[in-house]
């Protein structure tokens, strides 16, 4: 068996074990690439009218969320800029719950509630990551699935290349007047190369999320051997002393930030869940993207500043190399790093990845059942005679 064979029945042999997960894992990355535009575009109670007068605080908003759905657990107040609704998000793991409640910022009147375990891109984000199967079984499942994506997209590319310039023009376009076999041959090889450069890209930071040994490695191969630190949210320190009355400190430290980064297009504000949690404010310059977001946790009793060393911690000169890189996987994962033509090649990536197990599928399927139906090429007689004279000839 050659090298190229070899190579050829790893590529068949990955690709039926693991094309069912990544026809879901493309698909549903596919159908994912604009929710944005199209929340927008479908959903009229994330705009409220601008007004002159100032913005309700985090706590009387905070005061707004708890009579909408007392009981709940409120995780964070979002602030946006152009005519935006403020956007309350309660979320609770165990039990786990999650919901969204749009209120006007200035009048405080409540526009929509929306549980989010029933929204559809929740839904196709759930089978993205977990193949709508439990977390602590479906995230390997997608993982391994990647890895092996990533596998295939190589050894397909390795089957793809020409061995030599006349067989090039046949490797770049398709066929369309052939007949079905040959239409589906090309659509697997030729959209499969179009795609692979993105397709590897897209996969490569979906593994820094599925497997942590792979999201350590690129850390410790970008940031020149330094290790990746885990998140977590510094603790308040609870007071010896009666706290002096007065406003509540989230609603200073929003006015605090506000009056210092007057230019952010978001800022969202999260609420201490226990006695020593902190007060975590976030600032987002361009809603476009997520990697330039600043990180800022305070004291919730002193407004102290509270560091942190792991990548989502402030955003300045002083952001490494590095974590900026790191930030950026989400952004470069979902195409916005490069805005709509970003997106858009993303989600033409995800099409054609989708289409690959099912066109690799019937490659396979066709090949297998053209096998069967071949017939069985006819034994030559050979007389005595002739057979001494080749054995004669062969001596």
């Amino acid at each position: 068996m050659t090298l190229k064979k070899a190579i050829g029945k790893v590529h068949l042999w990955l690709g039926l074990t693991s094309g069912l997960v990544v026809f879901v894992i493309s698909l549903t990355g596919c159908l994912y690439a604009f929710k944005t535009e199209i929340e927008d575009f479908t959903q009229p109670y994330r705009y409220v009218q601008t007004e002159a007068k100032p913005l309700l605080p985090p706590s009387a908003l905070g005061a707004i969320g708890k009579r909408i759905l007392p009981g709940k657990n409120l995780h964070s107040v979002t602030y946006r800029t152009g005519g935006r609704a403020a956007v309350l998000t309660f979320y609770h793991y165990e039990p786990t719950y999650y919901y969204l409640a749009f209120v006007n910022p200035y009048s405080g009147n409540v526009l929509e509630v929306s549980d989010m375990s029933s929204d559809f891109f929740y839904q196709v984000l759930q089978g993205h990551y977990y193949l709508w199967l439990p977390p602590t079984i479906g995230q390997p499942i997608a993982a391994s699935a990647t890895l092996i994506f990533v596998v295939m997209l190589i050894t397909g590319i390795v089957l793809w290349w020409p061995k030599h310039k006349g067989a090039r023009k046949q490797r770049f376009s398709v066929k369309w007047k052939s007949p079905w076999r040959r239409r589906n041959y090309d659509l697997h090889n030729v959209l499969g190369f179009y795609a692979a450069s993105i397709a590897l890209i897209m996969a490569g930071t979906g593994l820094v999320w599925g497997f942590q040994w792979f999201a350590k490695s690129a850390y410790w191969a970008t940031s020149g051997g330094k290790e990746l630190q885990a998140y977590y949210e510094p603790a308040s320190v609870l007071p010896t002393t009666t706290l002096t009355p007065g406003s509540p400190i989230i609603d200073r430290l929003w006015q605090q930030t506000t009056a210092t980064k007057p230019a952010v297009e978001t800022m969202e504000v999260h609420f201490p869940e226990t006695k020593t949690a902190s007060i975590a404010i976030t600032t987002n310059p361009t809603a476009a993207t997520l990697w330039k977001t600043d990180y800022r946790y305070y004291d919730q009793y002193t407004m102290k500043e509270l560091p942190v060393n792991h990548v989502y911690g402030r955003f300045d000169e002083t952001t490494t190399m590095a974590n900026k890189i790191a930030r950026l996987n989400y952004d470069v994962h979902i195409g916005a790093i490069s805005g709509l033509p970003g997106k858009i090649m993303a989600f033409l990536a995800s099409l054609v990845s989708a289409s690959l197990p099912v066109t690799g599928f019937l490659l396979w399927w066709g090949r297998r059942k053209k096998s069967k139906n071949r017939p069985a090429r006819p034994v030559r007689s050979m007389s005595v005679a002739a057979y001494r004279d080749k054995v004669q000839v062969m001596k």
